[in-house]
């Protein structure tokens, strides 16, 4: 067996694979189309693509999008949930928002329908004080109901449980005795946390999804050990750590959001080895798009994110925003004759009109080959029907041209992400000249230095495989584990020997459960976060402590400088509140040498393009086609140009300068 590493990550259209030996920094690539519903053909074709014996891996890390579209599509298991009298309606309640935020569109539908939400007597005070004993045979009563209505998972969600959870350790004793399956989840399991609403949805989330990822990742694990495959397989979280698959399951809802957060953590060892410590991440895929904010170094990790509308998920989570514009984002022009781009996508089934799968309607992939930005010849007839289903339903409606009329649909789509690094950047006080604009998928290339252009950022950093960063991400991705406990209480009458044993408690279980995991690392760090609050307000503020024993002034300067610097207001006369204390714990893997990504033996020694085509930047220019793959590590191209490569292909926009550095990253500054 050697010391080579894969990465695997499962997208809605591919499945992509990097091979790396940390020795020679050698790489083997694969991207092959992702197998649905089941993931595992797909992950173990990329395998046979890449040529390689599983039993030559010491180890498999795999970033999973099983929980992901259980959660988004609704495909869950039948679950049922036991709580306090009268709180069986807390999921639906919420906390009383609304899908659109004009008029009373929209629907929504809870993870448990009411009927399988039972209420037994119980009751805890939220000091954890009993008020209301647990009745048993109530509990016996409800789980028989359950079992009878083929519930396949349990949740037990008690009001305040986070503060004292020996009732629903009780009943969780009991349930296991007649539970048909292993499936139960008790709300204080998951996170001591208060605000019902959001720990029961977290609890419900993970119960639902439970036996779905369980049954995946045990085949997949199944069929890499009859492969060969010697080592147990390794699951990304949201929290961009990792888990072996054996325990994964235990925590299912924490593999939500794991592909995002793969790309991070693989921008986050870019940045870092390039020399950008602060980020804006670019993801651009088929469906949609991602975007997060690295800034010293940091991968951001919240513990707040709503995955969709009525949808918090309160497990630490790289904080990754979303918006409805990929590739395949379908435009249209509405009743109103305005242009519209997304959120509804053509997918990879049938796909855009250039696809040559059956698309009918025009998409963003569509409008950048009419504008020459993708390579006509290589789709066929399906760039005539392109082009032709442009004019039909945007250029003729509208009055223009046909390239007119697909620049109209990439400004539109540029304005929606534009929006959407807006909200992981100035909404939180960072202001995006500060940083650079990290961009990767397989589209993200395509529109960056645009985007770069009209948000200021003076700089773009195109890693030399964006089509696979997420893949790479699991590669070089540390072990994590993250814990959060509620106290709630105001920070001047707070037990400072409470808080301190709890972050010791915190960072001395996260210690023993990365030691647990067999993997080989350097060094195991620990770092410690408060979200705190202003008395009365409801949005939390999290804060940097400076070890597992702070004091009480510290937390206190450290809360008010963070909220002078994000709100710039000072509340002298309102007292602070201590609401969460947060240990995350962190298992350092090796380095890993990024610098074969692309392979040395293809460079040469000048950039010289392959060919010319017109490319329409405002107006038709004729641009020069580069191949990624041959150009020198340090190339000095100014645009308009064109980089191609297997999984991507980069826009160089006018006025633009390319220059490269030692890991083939490509670096393109934007003038102003």
């Amino acid at each position: 067996m050697t010391d080579l590493v894969a990465g695997v990550d499962v997208g809605g259209t591919f499945t992509d694979l990097v091979i790396l030996d940390p020795a020679t920094g050698a790489v083997q690539l694969a991207k092959v189309p992702t197998s649905l519903p089941n993931q595992a053909p797909g992950v173990l074709a990329a395998f046979d693509a890449a040529g390689a014996n599983l039993a030559d891996l010491a180890l498999i890390v795999h970033g999973t999008t099983t929980t992901t579209n259980a959660v988004l599509e609704r495909n869950l298991c039948k679950t049922g949930l036991i709580t306090t009298l009268g709180f069986r309606d807390v999921l639906e309640l919420g906390r009383r928002t609304r899908p659109q935020p004009y008029g009373m569109t929209g629907t929504f539908t809870p993870v448990i329908p009411r009927d399988l939400r039972l209420e037994i007597p119980e009751r805890m005070d939220a000091q954890g004080r009993p008020v209301t004993p647990l009745d048993e045979d109530a509990l016996r009563s409800a789980l028989r109901h359950l079992i009878d209505q083929g519930c396949e998972s349990l949740v037990i969600h008690f009001l305040h449980a986070y503060a004292n959870p020996a009732h629903e350790i009780r009943a969780a004793e009991i349930a296991r005795e007649v539970w048909p399956t292993p499936y139960i989840t008790g709300g204080h399991d998951l996170l001591s946390e208060s605000r019902e609403y959001e720990r029961g949805v977290t609890a419900a989330v993970n119960a639902s999804v439970q036996p779905l990822l369980e049954r995946y990742v045990a085949r997949l694990a199944g069929e890499l050990r009859d492969r060969g495959y010697p080592r147990d397989l390794l699951v990304m979280n949201g929290n961009g750590g990792m888990v072996e698959a054996s325990k994964v399951s235990r925590e299912a809802v924490k593999t939500v959001m794991s592909g995002p957060a793969s790309g991070v953590m693989a921008a986050l060892a870019t940045g870092r080895r390039a020399g950008f410590p602060n980020l804006l991440t670019y993801d651009m895929g088929g469906t949609s798009t991602d975007v997060a904010m690295i800034r010293g170094n940091r991968a951001p990790v919240s513990n707040e994110i709503e995955v969709e509308y009525a949808m918090p998920i309160h497990v630490p989570m790289v904080d990754v925003r979303t918006v409805g514009a990929g590739g395949g984002s379908i435009a249209r022009v509405d009743a109103g004759g305005m242009l519209r781009v997304g959120p509804e996508s053509a997918g990879s089934t049938p796909g855009p009109v250039c696809y040559g799968r059956g698309g009918t309607r025009v998409t963003i992939s569509d409008a950048n080959l009419i504008l020459g930005r993708l390579p006509a010849d290589r789709f066929g007839q399906a760039a005539e029907d392109a082009r032709r289903a442009m004019h039909d339903q945007i250029a003729a409606p509208l009055g223009l041209t046909t390239e007119a009329a697909a620049e109209a649909v990439l400004r539109i789509a540029n304005t929606h992400m534009a929006g959407a690094i807006r909200m992981v950047s100035i909404s939180l006080g960072a202001d995006p000249r500060d940083f650079a604009l990290f961009a990767f998928g397989g589209a993200g290339p395509l529109h960056a230095t645009a985007l770069a252009r009209e948000l200021a950022i003076p700089r773009v950093l195109v890693p030399a495989r964006p089509g696979i960063t997420n893949a790479l991400g699991c590669v070089v991705a540390d072990l994590r584990h993250d814990f959060v406990r509620t106290l709630n209480r105001p920070l001047d009458s707070v037990d400072m020997d409470q808080v301190h044993a709890i972050l010791a408690a915190q960072e001395a279980e996260g210690r023993r459960l990365i030691a647990a995991e067999r993997i080989a690392l350097t060094d195991t760090t620990a770092e410690f976060t408060a979200d705190m609050q202003f008395i009365g307000q409801t949005h939390l503020l999290r804060i940097p402590l400076p070890s597992a024993t702070p004091t009480r002034d510290d937390i206190r300067q450290r809360f008010e400088a963070a909220y002078h610097a994000r709100f710039r207001v000072t509340l002298p006369t309102i007292r602070a509140n201590l609401v969460n204390l947060n240990c995350s714990v962190i298992g350092h893997r090796p380095y890993m040498d990024l610098s074969r990504l692309i392979d040395p033996a293809e460079r040469r020694t000048i950039a010289t393009p392959k060919a010319t085509r017109t490319v329409w930047f405002g107006q038709p220019m004729e641009t020069p086609v580069y191949w990624r793959d041959h150009l020198p590590l340090d190339p000095r191209i100014t645009g308009p140009a064109i980089i191609e490569q297997m999984d991507t292909t980069t826009v160089i926009d006018p006025g633009c300068t390319v220059r490269g550095d030692a890991d083939g990253n490509l670096i393109v500054e934007v003038p102003q």
